[in-house]
C-alpha cells in the first residue's frame, strides 16, 4: 500500500541544482510527486512505496549535488495523495525567508570547455553558466532562488534556452541562470571617452588582450564588479595604474590564465591549489621565491617575497585570459580605499581618469563584491582568510544555537562586515571596507537595508563596537531608535575573542580557555586604547587577565597610519639620533609636548609592530592599513626557534613589560645586529609570552585572534613551540582582523550576555 511523505531539506540547496536532482532520483526510484523551492529550503511530496521513498531520502542525503551544503532536514509521513508523475513546481511567494542564502560559484570546467569549443552554441559567450556554477549572490534581490528574483529575470530565455531549461538529461536543467549568445548579457567595448568600438564578437576579447598587450588599462565590468586590468609584465603601465588609482604600495592581485602556466613560474603547494580551483576561486598570496617568468614582481608587490593570484572564474575572465594566454593584473574598479564599482554610469565618473577603455555589459550586478583573499601559513599549512567576500558571502554556516531574537550586529569601523540573524541562520555579508570613506559607508548603509528587505524582519536587538565615535556604532544607535530595538554595546576585543570561540565550538568547552587578541586599537573598558590584550573565557564570562603595559598614544589616528609616532611613544632620550632622521625639529617639539601630557594610552600590539618596523627603517610611514606588519614579517627568511632570545619575561603578577621590551630590542639595534635577527627575536617574544601566561594559569586551550594573527610566520612559530602541549586555535572560515568583529558581537551577547555587563 502507497504512502505519501513529505520532505524538507534545509541549508545551501537553492541555486545549486538541488531541484533536478531530486526529480532525476525520484524518476530513477519510480516515484510520483514534486519538488519546489520554499521560504526553508527545499520542499519534496512524494507518493509511493515506503522503502522507495526511504531509500530514496537516503540517496539525497548521502549524494547531494556538489554545491548542496545540507543543514536540516526532515521526513514525515502525511496524509495520502496519489500523484501520477514527479514535477519540479516554480516557487510560490508564503512565509518570510529561513534559508541558506547562495553565494557566487567559479565556472565549472564543462562551462568552461563548451566557450572554448567553436562547435558549441556557447561559443566565446562570456556568462555561460550551469547549476553548478556562476552568480547567484551578486545578482538577487530577494530568495527563494528563483529567475524572476534576480536580475536576469530582464533576460527571456531563446527557445533553445527554455528546452534546455525543461530537458531533465540537461545539465541546465532548471538552471535559473540559464543564457545564451541569442538571448543573454550583452558586452560592448567604449573608450573613457565613452566612444563604442563596434567589433565582431569573434574578436571582442581579442580586441581587448591586444589593447592590455599594447600598454592600455582596461576597466572590465566583471559579474562581482568592475576590475582594473592591464599586462602584469609592464612596469610602466603597473606605474601609471598605481599613480591614477592612489595606491602607490598596496600589492596588486595577478590573474594568471592557467593553472599550467601558474605552476610553471611559481612553486605552489597541495593547500594552495586547491583553494585556487575551488569553486570559491578566491586571490591566494603565495611565496613569490624562485620565480621563474618576466613579471613586474617590484611594481606588482613592491618590496614584497609573495604575490597575490588567482584564476579566471568567469566565462568573461576565462575567455579574455585564453586570447592573453599570459598574466595581468586584475585590481579592483575603485579608487583607494573606495567601494567596488558595479555600474556603468559611475565607474565612467569615477574612474574615466584611470582607465583607457572599458567593457560593460547589461546585468546589473546587485551586491558588488571584491575578490575574497587567502593565505597558508609557510611551515604549519595554517589557513589564514584575510579578506571574506565572494563566493563565501553571504552564509555562516558554523552556527546551531538558537534564538528567538532578531539581531543585527554592526561589526567595526575599519574592515567592516555586518552580521544578522533574523531566522534559523546566521547571515554575514561580504567585506564593505573603511566607513571612513563616504562611498564605504552608504554602501554600509545600503547593504544592511538590504538584509532587512530581503528577510522582511526588523531587528529586536542592534550590537554596536563600544568605541562611540564607530560609525557603525552611530548608524546602529540610529536603528534601535527608529525600530525600537535594544543596542548593546560589545567591547572590541571581546568580540575577537567571542569569535574564535563560536567558530572552534568552545562556548560549551568546562575548561577555560585562554584569549589572546592583538590589533592595532580598540576602545577599551577603561577608555583606553586596547590591543595587547590576554582574557580568560570560561562557564559564559569573559574576563581581562592581563595586558600588555600601556605605552602613549599619540595624535589620535595618525599614529595608525605613521608608524614612526609609534616608535616615538617607545623611543626615550637615548633615541635622539634616531627620531632625528624621521622627524623635524618642529616636530619633536610638538610630539614631545604630547607625550608629556599625554592621558590616553595604549597596549597595541600592533603598534609595536610599526615601532619595529620604523625603528629598522623598514616603513615609517603606511600608505596601506598594516603595510610595516607585513613589510617587517617579509624580511624573515628561516627561523631556528633554538637560537632565538626573548627579549622581556612576563611578570610575577603576570605583567607584560613592554618598556623592557623595547629597551632590549633597542639594545640589539645599536650593538647593529642584523635586522631579520631583530625580527625574528620580536616575533620569538611574543610567541614565548603567549606560552608564558599559558603555562603559567596552566591553560590548555589557547584561542587567538585580531589583525596581528594574519602574520602566518608569527602563526608558525607559535605552533612550532607550543608541541602537543597546547591547542591552538585561530578564526578558520573568517579573517583575524575586524571583519570577523559582527560575528563575535553577535557570539559574545549568545553566550556570554548573562553574566557581562555590556
Amino acid at each position: 500500500m502507497g504512502k505519501t511523505y513529505r520532505i524538507i531539506i534545509n541549508g545551501r540547496v537553492q541555486g545549486v541544482g538541488f531541484r533536478p536532482f531530486v526529480y532525476g532520483a525520484a524518476k530513477a526510484f519510480g516515484l510520483g510527486g514534486y519538488v519546489t523551492n520554499n521560504e526553508e529550503g527545499v520542499l519534496i511530496m512524494l507518493s509511493g512505496d515506503q522503502k522507495t521513498i526511504k531509500s530514496f531520502y537516503a540517496k539525497l542525503l548521502k549524494e547531494p549535488p556538489p554545491l548542496a551544503m545540507i543543514k536540516n532536514h526532515a521526513i514525515t509521513e502525511v496524509e495520502k495523495i496519489l500523484f501520477h508523475d514527479f514535477e519540479i513546481i516554480q516557487t510560490k511567494k508564503g512565509d518570510k525567508l529561513n534559508l541558506a542564502l547562495t553565494p557566487d560559484f567559479g565556472l565549472c570546467i564543462a562551462c568552461s570547455e563548451e566557450i572554448a569549443d567553436p562547435n558549441n552554441r556557447r561559443f566565446l559567450y562570456p556568462f555561460t553558466t550551469c547549476v553548478n556554477c556562476g552568480p547567484r549572490w551578486a545578482i538577487t534581490n530577494t530568495f527563494p532562488f528563483e529567475r524572476n528574483n534576480t536580475s536576469l529575470n530582464d533576460f527571456e530565455m531563446c527557445e533553445t534556452c527554455q528546452k534546455e531549461y525543461k530537458d531533465p538529461s540537461n545539465r541546465r536543467f532548471h538552471s535559473q541562470t540559464n543564457t545564451c549568445n541569442s538571448c543573454g548579457i550583452q558586452l560592448v567595448l567604449e573608450t573613457a571617452d565613452g566612444k563604442v568600438l563596434e567589433i565582431d564578437r569573434k574578436y571582442f576579447f581579442k580586441k581587448i588582450s591586444d589593447l592590455i598587450k599594447e600598454g592600455n588599462i582596461v576597466a572590465i565590468k566583471n559579474t562581482g564588479g568592475y576590475l582594473l586590468c592591464c599586462d602584469a609584465a609592464n612596469e610602466a603601465v603597473i606605474a601609471r595604474l598605481r599613480h591614477l588609482k592612489r595606491r602607490p604600495k598596496k600589492p596588486f592581485a595577478v590573474l594568471y590564465p592557467n593553472l599550467e602556466l601558474l605552476e610553471q613560474q611559481l612553486e605552489l603547494s597541495p593547500v594552495e591549489i586547491n583553494e585556487l580551483t575551488s569553486t570559491e576561486r578566491p586571490i591566494v598570496i603565495v611565496s613569490n621565491e624562485n620565480f621563474k617568468g618576466n613579471l613586474a614582481l617590484e611594481q606588482l608587490a613592491p618590496g614584497l617575497k609573495q604575490l597575490g593570484i588567482m584564476l579566471p572564474y568567469t566565462g568573461l575572465l576565462q575567455l579574455l585570459c585564453d586570447e592573453l594566454k599570459q598574466p595581468i593584473v586584475a585590481t579592483s574598479g575603485n579608487f583607494h580605499g573606495s567601494p567596488i564599482l558595479s555600474q556603468k554610469k559611475k565607474a565612467k565618473e569615477l574612474i574615466s581618469g584611470i582607465a583607457d577603455y572599458f567593457v560593460h555589459h547589461n546585468l546589473p550586478i546587485i551586491n558588488p563584491q571584491d575578490d575574497s583573499v587567502v593565505k597558508y601559513s609557510f611551515k604549519s599549512g595554517q589557513k589564514v582568510m584575510f579578506r571574506r567576500s565572494r563566493g563565501y558571502a553571504p552564509n555562516f554556516f558554523e552556527f546551531s544555537l538558537e534564538t528567538n531574537e532578531k539581531i543585527l550586529a554592526m561589526g567595526s569601523h575599519l574592515k567592516s562586515t555586518l552580521a544578522i540573524i533574523p531566522n534559523d541562520y546566521l547571515y554575514i555579508s561580504q567585506y564593505l571596507g573603511n566607513l571612513d570613506h563616504f562611498d564605504v559607508y552608504q554602501r554600509f548603509v545600503e547593504t544592511t537595508a538590504g538584509f532587512m528587505t530581503i528577510f522582511e524582519q526588523e531587528p529586536d536587538v542592534i550590537l554596536v563596537d563600544k568605541h562611540p565615535g564607530y560609525l557603525s556604532t552611530q548608524y546602529g544607535k540610529e536603528l534601535s531608535e527608529k525600530y525600537g530595538a535594544n543596542k548593546w554595546d560589545v567591547q572590541h576585543h571581546k568580540a575577537h575573542f567571542a569569535s574564535v570561540l563560536g567558530e572552534c565550538d568552545l562556548f560549551a568547552n568546562e575548561d577555560p580557555v585562554l584569549g589572546v587578541v592583538w590589533d592595532g586599537t580598540g576602545y577599551g573598558d577603561d577608555h583606553q586604547i586596547w590591543g595587547g590584550e590576554f582574557f580568560i573565557y570560561q562557564t559564559k564570562r569573559i574576563e581581562r587577565l592581563t595586558h600588555f603595559d600601556y605605552f602613549n598614544w599619540i595624535a589620535g589616528d595618525k599614529m595608525s597610519q605613521e608608524p614612526r609616532l609609534s616608535l616615538l611613544s617607545l623611543a626615550d632620550y637615548n633615541a635622539k639620533e634616531v627620531l632625528n632622521k624621521k622627524f623635524s625639529q618642529a616636530e619633536l617639539g610638538i610630539y614631545n609636548t604630547l607625550k608629556k601630557s599625554n592621558k590616553l594610552k595604549t597596549s597595541s600590539v600592533g603598534r609595536l609592530f610599526d615601532a619595529v618596523a620604523s625603528l629598522l627603517n623598514i616603513c615609517d610611514i603606511n600608505t596601506y592599513e598594516g603595510e610595516a606588519a607585513i613589510m617587517l614579517e617579509n624580511i624573515v627568511l628561516n627561523i631556528d626557534t633554538d637560537l632565538c632570545k626573548s627579549y622581556c619575561s612576563v611578570g610575577d603578577t603576570l605583567r607584560i613589560p613592554t618598556e623592557d621590551l623595547w629597551k632590549n630590542l633597542y639594545a640589539d639595534f645599536l650593538k647593529g645586529v642584523k635586522k631579520e635577527t631583530i625580527i625574528i627575536n620580536f616575533l620569538f617574544t611574543l610567541a614565548t609570552i603567549i606560552l608564558e601566561i599559558a603555562k603559567r594559569g596552566k591553560y590548555k586551550k589557547i584561542a587567538l585572534s585580531g589583525g596581528v594573527f594574519q602574520n602566518t610566520t608569527l602563526i608558525d612559530m607559535l605552533k612550532e613551540m607550543s608541541g602537543k602541549q597546547f591547542q591552538l586555535y585561530f578564526n578558520r572560515n573568517l579573517a583575524p582582523n575586524d571583519e570577523n568583529i559582527s560575528y563575535g558581537q553577535i557570539m559574545y551577547y549568545l553566550n556570554c550576555i548573562e553574566h557581562n555587563k555590556l
